[in-house]
């Protein structure tokens, strides 16, 4: 008997346990519902670096669209949506690099 972790809710149960305590899940194959919440994980943190890629990118686009100096509002917007992507990217990408080394 070993602990491991819910696939739904990620809290420890025990592996001969038939469902989860903690929100009533059924544990009835413990291996593909394993595999099953690291797939679900991969892709949320897919998701995550994406939405960070995609916030860097609007911040270049509000800040240098049209050829001429930011200023103003537009120069704030744009940065705060930069170095939230940037920031957001970065630290997506580590969590991705400890989840897949989690998983090995």
């Amino acid at each position: 008997m070993a602990l491991v972790q819910c696939p739904v809710c990620n809290k420890r149960i025990s592996s001969k346990a038939g469902k989860c305590p903690h929100c009533n899940s059924a544990n009835d194959d413990n291996g593909s519902s394993l595999r099953i919440g690291h797939l679900k994980r991969s892709q949320r943190l897919m998701n995550q670096s994406f939405l960070a890629m995609t916030l860097f990118i609007a911040g270049v686009v509000v800040m240098f669209w049209g050829g001429e100096e930011p200023e103003g509002m537009r120069l704030n917007a744009g940065a705060v949506l930069l170095t939230l992507g940037f920031v957001g990217y970065l630290i997506t990408r580590v969590q991705i690099v400890l989840h897949k080394r989690k998983s090995v």
